[in-house]
């Protein structure tokens, strides 16, 4: 391949005439609109929180405002043209006659407007349009719908909100910075140590990694790798194995240089303290403590029915669903929302066991008095404290007996409306729901349960008896309700978590409830599962909705008299296998090649999980390519990767600061914080299904869809089980950090 179609792929184009374009469309300035995608980038006032009903947003604006700017809805970082003329239409109502101003002004004081009308409203939808020309140009304007001065509360609607004009924005570039790729946390020293260049170059070129003080520590020439089809960057491979320990490298070629990096070990040790942070810091029904977290990350106890808090201690079902109301207080909330699902839950709390459950018998970083979390110094291993806030909360989820369902689990509890960011959880307003039973919910629990039983045993056997017959009841119910699916369609304030296919559940919950006790029953339904002997270990990665891995990998470590554990254990040797060549083919090094190139929402946590099945092959066989394919695929998340950022807050020069989340909102309200370190983004998504992807990475490839933007939930959301996937990983690498100085 030329040079010439290198740079053509990279973007880089010879100019050539092109033919006179037709007269442009006026260009849209308003993103989300219509509300199809929720109600990012929309903001409102405190005493006016919007919400999407029926496709619209609305919002119940109390009685007894003054101004008219006492309660608004708008949209900032508006771009307007000097000259340029301007059509801005909308539909709305109120629920009783009113008056308000809708406006086009300037989003810093003294907010000069550049439109300012009064529009009559009622009950009836009404449009709107208005007609002027801009008299500035900047890119710091706003659409706002002054909607206060009302004497008595109204509930105002509004819809099909458009600004066309100008001109529209330039094309979203991300700024890659340096074209030598790392990983910005740092290598191992005994391990192998990689860089990637993105250059034009079809030739070898020369590389040098120098030391902080500009010496030079290791010299060579780059491997030439081709096209990345999963980027479209033309990479290179650098091999710097052969350095030593040191701080403060940078590796150049190509005339540039990387962010600096450290070749060490300390820092896996605080990947691990920190992924394993998160837990707490996600932690639904108690204050987090600035003496554990920090100032900055410090909160009120939440949803334990507090004003304004309306749960969760006290919750009742969605209308029809059932008569009696649940304590579900406790848990983690799941993502950057205020919800707890027990699909995600499951897999989350199950990594955290494994995780300790890999090293119980020399539990070091991971026992009692090792990480941040307020139940140290209780005797109780602090990775199990952890797990125990989740495994009390999905014990609460259970039905009780007597009750219709009894011993399935609800399959989650969120508002009955999505909330708007930023929204600090013990502020949270809106209605809590227990939403119906599901066998997929109900299997998780009844892995989790049995899980919990085996370890906790040791430590407080009466909590572990009360896991394992929660898990017993759960499997019996799930195997009487053997196909009661989550519903698709209930999405309003939470995520759906639907899955129409429970033979993995079924599966994973039978392998630990025989792990735990050893019975017949569940030892037959092991061996008899169709899953039992299926290719469970595919490039694309286990998930929530996807967890036959949990349990193959439990039968394959955990002791146990199963008839044919030795085919099990070859199994996971040989799924390890395919995801190293896998990873032996990929210019960035990575045990994922989803179907049809397509990343999925939270691919980070994806990639992790492989690594997972990378990291258990080593520990089966003590074979080092495993070892150094999972410390290759940390680097990718830690900065080696086409877009040069690390995906975890606090590690790398290059970090993910922005993600998606109520509380952790710094972008959106500069009196919160930024995410505490450790947070995992769910990175490239190639569906790019919210406002800010669709707007700024429409054509992207896959590696390249993801924005480092609080709006874009579809990209660089957080989540329970994407961070627990890292800290599984993040422990293993510090494991290996730990060996090499023994």
């Amino acid at each position: 391949m030329s040079r010439t179609m290198i740079s053509a792929l990279l973007g880089i184009s010879l100019v050539v005439a092109a033919p006179v374009a037709a007269e442009a469309e006026p260009a849209e300035q308003i993103t989300n609109g219509g509300f199809d995608s929720g109600t990012a980038p929309w903001w409102w006032t405190a005493n006016a929180p919007g919400a999407v009903v029926d496709g619209r947003l609305c919002a119940t604006v109390p009685e007894g405002t003054t101004n008219p700017w006492d309660a608004s809805i708008g949209q900032n970082e508006i771009d307007l043209v000097a000259g340029e003329p301007y059509v801005f239409t909308f539909t709305a109502s109120a629920s009783t006659p009113v008056t308000i101003r809708a406006n086009v002004q300037l989003s810093d004081p003294p907010y000069t407007p550049e439109l300012s009308q009064q529009v009559s409203l009622t009950a009836a939808d009404s449009r709107a349009e208005f007609r002027f020309t801009s008299s500035v140009d900047t890119t710091k304007a706003q659409v706002t719908f002054q909607i206060g001065g009302s004497p008595t509360a109204f509930t105002f609607c509004v819809d099909n909100v458009s600004l066309a004009g100008g001109t529209a924005p330039p094309p979203y570039i991300p700024d890659t910075g340096p074209r030598v790729r790392v990983n910005q946390a740092g290598y191992l020293p005994s391990a192998a140590k990689h860089g990637t260049l993105v250059t034009t170059s079809t030739d070898p070129v020369a590389w040098q990694l120098r030391k902080a003080d500009g010496a030079v520590a290791a010299s060579g020439t780059t491997k030439p790798q081709g096209i990345d089809p999963t980027s479209r960057q033309n990479t290179h491979l650098i091999d710097f194995s052969s350095a030593l320990a040191g701080k403060g490298y940078t590796l150049s070629a190509d005339g540039e240089t990387s962010v600096p990096f450290d070749i060490g070990g300390d820092f896996y040790q605080r990947l691990r303290a920190d992924s394993l942070a998160f837990f707490y810091h996600q932690r639904s029904g108690i204050s987090i403590d600035a003496a554990l977290v920090g100032p900055a990350h410090a909160r009120p106890p939440a949803h334990l029915g507090v004003a304004p808090n309306q749960g969760d201690t006290d919750v009742a079902c969605q209308p029809g669903v059932c008569d009696y109301r649940l304590d579900v207080r406790g848990g983690w909330y799941d993502a950057g929302d205020h919800g707890k699902y027990v699909v995600n839950g499951g897999i989350a709390v199950a990594q955290l066991m494994s995780e300790f459950e890999r090293v119980k018998h020399h539990p070091g970083a991971l026992g009692d008095g090792k990480l941040r979390v307020p139940e140290r110094g209780n005797g109780l291993p602090d990775i199990l404290d952890e797990a125990r806030w989740e495994l009390d909360f999905l014990l609460r989820m259970q039905v009780p007996a007597g009750k219709p369902y009894a011993g399935m689990a609800h399959h989650k509890i969120h508002d009955n409306e999505w909330t708007g960011l930023p929204q600090l959880p013990h502020l949270d307003p809106k209605l809590r729901e227990l939403h119906p039973v599901s066998t997929a919910a109900t299997l998780n629990l009844a892995a989790t349960a049995a899980q919990c039983a085996r370890l906790f045993s040791p430590y407080d056997r009466a909590f572990a008896g009360r896991c394992l017959a929660a898990a017993r009841q759960a499997w019996s119910a799930a195997k009487a309700n053997p196909a009661i699916y989550a519903s698709a369609s209930d999405g309003n304030g939470g995520g759906t978590y639907d899955d129409t296919n429970v033979t993995d559940e079924f599966y994973w919950a039978a392998a630990e409830l025989y792990l735990t006790t050893g019975a017949p029953e569940y030892r037959d339904f092991v061996t008899s599962s169709p899953v039992h002997t299926a290719d469970v270990f595919t490039v694309d990665g286990f998930s929530w909705q996807s967890v036959a891995a949990l349990g193959r990998l439990n039968l394959a470590t955990v002791p146990s008299r199963l008839p044919d554990r030795q085919k099990v254990r070859r199994s996971v040797i040989a799924g390890a296998d395919k995801l190293l060549a896998t990873a032996r083919s990929q210019a960035y090094g990575i045990p994922y090649a989803p179907s049809g190139g397509q990343y999925v929402w939270g691919s980070n946590s994806q990639v992790l999980n492989n690594l997972i099945v990378l990291g258990t092959a080593y520990d089966l066989t003590r074979n080092a390519a495993y070892r150094d394919a999972v410390l290759n695929g940390l680097d990718y998340v830690l900065g080696r990767n086409p877009l040069n950022v690390s995906y975890v807050t606090g590690y790398g020069e290059r970090d993910a600061r922005n993600q998606h989340h109520r509380f952790w909102a710094h972008q959106a309200d500069p009196a919160l914080p930024n995410p505490p370190a450790g947070s995992l983004a769910g990175g490239p998504n190639s569906g790019i299904q919210d406002p800010v992807a669709q707007d700024k990475l429409k054509g992207c490839a896959s590696a390249m869809c993801y924005i480092d933007d609080i709006g874009s939930w579809s990209t660089n959301e957080v989540a329970i089980n994407w961070n627990s996937a890292l800290a599984w990983v993040a422990s293993f690498a510090a494991g290996q950090a730990e060996e090499c100085r023994e």
